[in-house]
């Protein structure tokens, strides 16, 4: 199958929700780990806190569109774009193919 994937540690999928405060309302925002522990990355590069982080990126998404739509998924995009734009090459497992369409 896909063991590039599949063996991956379950902590990366796992999902926690977390409490924050934007624009003076208290909500919660639920991701796997793995996109809460790249926002602690973002966040630490910017030298900020990830709810500050989160917080501002919600401001300027709101003044740029008028409204923000499903943020959890805003935030699992900008993830991928930071990871695709700070990723080293992915070296070759052991040469196998990543997906088997045969499996």
């Amino acid at each position: 199958m896909c063991h590039l994937f599949s063996h991956q540690p379950q902590r990366n999928y796992e999902s926690q929700t977390r409490s924050l405060r934007i624009g003076g309302h208290c909500t919660s925002i639920r991701l796997e780990m793995s996109f809460w522990d790249t926002l602690e990355e973002i966040a630490a590069k910017e030298g900020m806190s990830v709810a500050k982080f989160v917080t501002t990126l919600y401001g300027e998404v709101l003044d740029h569109h008028g409204e923000v739509n499903n943020f959890a998924s805003l935030l699992r995009c900008c993830c991928l774009i930071y990871r695709s734009q700070n990723t080293a090459a992915v070296p070759a497992f052991e040469g196998q193919p990543i997906l088997d369409a045969a499996e």
